[in-house]
């Protein structure tokens, strides 16, 4: 691998650190934000979902734009949009404030999974696909470990909001390193600069989805995709605030569970994604799966250091699914089309993420504990492993991806 594959690879791989570092920040500044903000936790997933309401809107039209124009120009602006969003989360003061900076934070955060994750496809050979986009991937369980560790640090020792400030800034770093390390193409090295020479002809964006939206394999998996994302978002929007609310645990403690889904998260990535190299993408998808719905059971039901190993098998499940999904879209489809599809399940993902903090949220104000919020992101995942074995059956007539 050249020099110039290598520093694209690693400016995805900053990209998708700073991402997820401020989206999975929300929950651990949470417990510290509700008092100050007196605000419940129907509105407090009302927030999360602004979010993730801007990020599905523009997912599915930046994974398009990253099939067709320069992946530099989009990673560098819309970074400056993320920082900006996450930055102002410091100067909120009511519910509809946090909600418009961090709708703000989230259209740039649309730019840098699914364009990053294709561009890193590009640079990447088809025999190693599922280990570079799980290596990538690791940026997101680093992330996951920063917000877990550095960023209640800081809360602690200032205050939520020089956390957010501090994420902000992280994301005004990343600016620099779009521009500097991205290149759109990897047939720009061998065409002076000109990326468009070399490249195969893009059909419209018509022709494109419209074959897509014709193929019950899309279907299925995005709906899995979204039920998989319904489910994630509730232990990682509500754990810290559950463990410190009703278990009793110390803020430092309860933040602490955030670390260790990002640890087992990057050791789930390291070992799984190599794996489905090997014996398939949509394997190790439903044993994600299966990972995600035993520890979001387990959330609702255990104690102490029971707590801590069930939210470990969570995130094993958590860390590897992603990639897999994006190196699915190649599997199922095509290289060229990698970007608009992993868009548009994104589309999906983002509803369930739009739906599940507001929803838990809810039942947790209602029922006045957070226990049936962990089952609801349980029976998610347990749909979500269905159709998936759906598609596995389908295609499991002697294919790679079998």
């Amino acid at each position: 691998m050249n020099k110039r594959a290598l520093a694209v690879l690693a400016a995805c791989f900053c990209t998708v650190f700073t991402t997820y570092a401020i989206r999975y920040s929300y929950g651990v500044l949470l417990p510290e934000m509700l008092p100050t903000l007196a605000i419940s936790k129907t509105e407090a997933g009302v927030i999360y979902a602004a979010y993730f309401i801007a990020y599905t809107v523009f997912s599915p039209v930046l994974g398009l734009l990253a099939d067709r124009y320069d992946v530099r120009v989009l990673l560098t602006v819309f970074a400056a949009l993320l920082g900006g969003g996450t930055f102002l989360m410091a100067y909120s003061s009511s519910t509809v404030q946090a909600s418009l900076f961090f709708a703000l934070a989230g259209i740039g955060a649309s730019a840098c999974w699914a364009p990053a994750m294709a561009l890193a496809q590009r640079w990447a050979s088809d025999k190693r696909r599922g280990m570079t986009l799980a290596f990538i991937d690791v940026g997101s369980s680093l992330g996951v470990i920063w917000s877990g560790t550095v960023v209640p640090r800081i809360a602690m020792t200032y205050s939520w909001k020089t956390g957010w400030m501090s994420l902000g800034t992280l994301a005004f770093l990343l600016i620099v390193i779009n521009f500097v390390m991205v290149r759109s193409h990897p047939a720009e090295q061998a065409t002076n600069g000109n990326p468009e020479i070399g490249r195969r002809p893009v059909e419209s964006v018509r022709i494109t989805y419209s074959r897509l939206l014709r193929d019950t394999r899309f279907w299925l998996i995005g709906l899995a995709y979204l039920l998989t994302g319904f489910s994630i978002i509730i232990p990682f929007t509500f754990l810290s605030t559950y463990a410190v609310q009703e278990l009793a645990f110390s803020y430092e403690a309860a933040t602490r569970l955030i670390t260790v889904i990002g640890i087992t998260a990057m050791v789930g990535k390291l070992v799984m994604g190599p794996y489905s190299d090997r014996i398939g993408r949509i394997k190790i998808m439903m044993l994600c799966t299966i990972l995600i719905a035993a520890g979001s059971l387990g959330m609702a039901y255990s104690r102490g250091w029971m707590l801590t190993l069930v939210t470990a098998i969570f995130g094993l499940g958590y860390g590897t699914v992603w990639s897999m999904y994006a190196a699915s879209a190649s599997d199922y489809f095509s290289k060229e089309l990698a970007g608009s599809v992993v868009g548009l399940w994104t589309f999906y993902l983002g509803i369930g993420s739009i739906l599940a903090p507001v929803i838990a949220g809810w039942i947790a104000d209602a029922t006045g504990t957070l226990v049936w919020s962990f089952i609801l992101a349980m029976a998610a995942a347990v749909i979500s492993l269905f159709l998936l074995l759906t598609v596995w059956r389908a295609s499991s007539g002697g294919s790679p991806e079998s």
